[in-house]
């Protein structure tokens, strides 16, 4: 009897923790943090050399309207080659920028990155090199609160601003964005206390 009730306190902490990170990610998913910063972070989703995917459409999209506002002064555009591709996802995603009439001199781009990391670890490094201190972080809602966490330890002074438009709208599209994203929420968390 009492190795049962050890297994099932066990299981019953674990579905506690797995639901704890589930409401943690949703309610970070409505999070807008929109100030005046010096750059937005566009964070990567799928290119092609013939344009953007849907959903960094979108995420491009937002932050264009955070620029068009006023609230930041360049937009850095992220990702690398992906295999099949000639060009990075970071120089596509500029040339959709540039097409909505943002001006040339007001993109960067980051195009050596692969995962989420990289795309804020390096645009951290693209700031220091351009002196900028401050940036919003853009991408879908429910990729918001990982990104942030990766802002965190990259050192950047960041605010969430989750794109309206995500392309992730149904049940069907967002159970598996989120499981995805709970899945990796939880490993990062667990590699943090440990490194």
């Amino acid at each position: 009897m009492k190795k049962r009730t050890i297994i099932a306190s066990v299981i019953f902490l674990f579905l506690f923790y797995i639901l704890e990170n589930i409401i943690s990610i949703c309610a970070y998913s409505i999070r807008d943090e929109r100030c005046e910063a010096d750059v937005v972070i566009v964070l990567g989703a799928a290119a092609y050399d013939r344009g953007v995917s849907p959903v960094y459409r979108e995420r491009l999209n937002h932050g264009i309207c955070l620029y068009q506002q006023g609230l930041v002064k360049k937009i850095i555009v992220t990702g690398g080659v992906a295999k099949g591709n000639k060009h990075s996802d970071a120089y596509s995603a500029k040339e959709y920028v540039l097409n909505q009439g943002v001006p040339k001199e007001d993109i960067l781009m980051e195009e050596a990155s692969v995962i989420t990391q990289e795309n804020l670890e390096n645009s951290k490094a693209l700031m220091e090199k351009n002196g900028y201190q401050t940036a919003i972080v853009v991408s879908d809602p429910l990729h918001m609160k990982r990104a942030m966490l990766l802002a965190e330890d990259a050192g950047m002074k960041a605010y969430s601003s989750p794109t309206p438009t995500t392309m992730y709208r149904s049940l069907k599209t967002k159970l598996p964005f989120l499981t995805r994203e709970l899945f990796y929420c939880v490993g990062y968390k667990w590699y943090r206390i440990f490194h």
